[in-house]
């Protein structure tokens, strides 16, 4: 017998299944912890680095989806950048970023899932976990039905909207795939980064994220 968990909508006041076994699956779901390696990414006031939660929080996100049935890949699965090249950490960095754009546009049917954390030192108060859409078809409805997961699991009564990302972010922009990329959390609020820091947090957000995704698969739309 097969466990079937289920979420209540708050857009459709509906139940929608967390995990389903799908038999044909449509698309790879590429899976990318930000920065690793020498690229820690925002810090903490306490030194907390980025990359680490990033690694935590994708690798159940991972786990999740290849439970439910979906064809994944991860561009990292340690604490290492990605680069194939450079004499500088500049240099490092953009062979890196490029790599995981080759990584995405060379997979087949992608869908790109990229887990960040934020910062904002100059509003200690701001917190919760909020979702960016690139360009490409199918990008933003996977964006907002995902922010409708993490406003229901993270962000309750701290509802955030999903926003097109700035051109300026080199992945988001130059990958061909539809792509999100979310921001967990702040590592500038103290609550917050100890939050981050706790697995069962960790799996809370992965849950969330897996649940959008899913809901999204299956045809829901969050207008």
């Amino acid at each position: 017998m097969t466990a079937t968990v289920w979420i209540l909508s708050k857009q459709t006041k509906q139940e929608v299944p967390v995990f389903v076994v799908n038999n044909d699956v449509p698309v790879t779901v590429v899976v990318d912890p930000g920065h690793g390696g020498e690229d820690g990414g925002a810090v903490s006031a306490g030194g907390v680095l980025e990359s680490h939660i990033n690694l935590a929080v994708a690798a159940r996100v991972n786990d999740l989806l290849r439970f439910s049935g979906q064809r994944t890949v991860m561009t990292r699965t340690e604490d290492v950048s990605i680069h194939t090249k450079g004499d500088t950490i500049r240099a490092r960095k953009a062979s890196d970023i490029r790599n995981r754009v080759a990584l995405v546009n060379n997979m087949e049917s992608a869908v790109l899932l990229s887990i960040h954390q934020n910062s904002l030192p100059t509003s200690p108060v701001t917190h919760g976990a909020q979702v960016f859409w690139n360009q490409q078809e199918g990008g933003e409805e996977l964006a907002r039905v995902v922010q409708d997961s993490l406003n229901i699991a993270i962000n309750p009564g701290n509802e955030k909207h999903p926003k097109q990302i700035p051109g300026t972010i080199y992945l988001m922009k130059h990958v061909t795939a539809p792509a999100i990329l979310v921001e967990c959390g702040f590592l500038s609020n103290t609550e917050e980064t100890s939050m981050l820091q706790n697995a069962s947090y960790q799996m809370k957000l992965a849950a969330a994220i897996t649940t959008g995704y899913l809901r999204c698969l299956a045809g829901e739309e969050i207008t």
